[in-house]
């Protein structure tokens, strides 16, 4: 059986002078060529994870094994595989984006992506002389993913790669997201962006108050805790009406056929719930 990309086990830590752990016995797998998302609210230990897990924060317990290796043996050679997007992107102001990506490039021993080819992926080509304090946070998000991927990473973190995009942007870097992921890389997703997790993610995790309440796939997870109906709208006399019955025997509903057979039919749809409704049921956490 192939090892896990990530593997942790028990994995606590403590900021100096905290009162509290901020994250506190997290287990948990990362298979290869696989899309996991950590979510959970502001301040529940997401960056906290991800910081250790890439080798930022070392001073923790329990084990944390990246890439077939304990985190703390790694030196800077983990930043020749592994590649990082933060949530608040941070750049070279002064010098273009063509000149932040340079100078990263030179940083790694190994071959990187080719810029022109990075830069228009990310729809910053006509902009790769500007310089990036002229730049909105949107072209920042997106020139900080474009660094992120510059080494052809085996993994790849990301921290919120869709914040501040506009859907043409945010569907762009999803694309670039997955491409990624078909090439073999395993992505680390951090967020408390329920939509993306679930259209992204193989498997999710729920991290409240430092610790993991939930780990499945979102489908799983919401087939789980979903409600077994389906939900039957049409119009009647102008005014739009629904019906809701039981998803067992559906075929049979004499109600259930009836309700189709309604000749102002709009929409037919199973109740199926959210991940962040999920969240809020699990954890009694809401999202900020």
């Amino acid at each position: 059986m192939t090892e896990p990309v990530i593997d942790v086990g028990s994995l606590d830590f403590a900021y100096p002078e905290a009162a509290a752990l901020a994250v506190n016995g997290v287990d948990l797998t990362v298979e290869r060529g696989e899309i996991f998302g950590l979510l959970g609210p502001n301040g529940a230990g997401k960056s906290t994870t991800q910081k250790v897990l890439t080798g930022l924060l070392r001073d923790y317990a329990g084990h944390v094994r990246v890439l077939g290796r304990e985190v703390r043996d790694w030196g800077s050679d983990l930043y020749e595989k592994v590649g990082v997007g933060f949530e608040l992107p941070v750049h070279y102001s002064r010098l273009t984006a063509r000149e932040n990506l340079q100078y990263f490039a030179a940083l790694y021993e190994g071959e990187t992506e080719d810029l022109d080819t990075l830069l228009d992926q990310v729809d910053l080509q006509p902009q790769a002389n500007e310089r990036v304090s002229r730049f909105s946070k949107g072209m920042r998000v997106r020139l900080s993913f474009a660094r992120s991927v510059l080494c052809r990473p085996e993994l790849l973190f990301l921290d919120e790669p869709t914040t501040g995009l506009d859907p043409v942007s945010a569907r762009r870097i999803k694309d670039l997201i997955l491409e990624h992921r078909e090439r073999g890389a395993t992505i680390f997703l951090t967020t408390h962006d329920m939509a993306t997790a679930d259209e992204m993610c193989d498997r999710v995790a729920f991290l409240v108050d430092g610790h993991i309440a939930l780990i499945d796939t979102p489908r799983q997870l919401k087939v789980r805790y979903g409600e077994k109906r389906v939900r039957v709208e049409y119009r009647a006399d102008g005014a739009l009406e629904a019906q809701e019955f039981p998803l067992a025997g559906v075929a049979d509903n004499a109600g259930f056929l009836a309700a189709l057979r309604q000749p102002t039919l709009e929409a037919i749809h199973s109740q199926e719930t959210s991940l962040e409704r999920i969240f809020i049921r699990v954890t009694g956490r809401e999202f900020e």
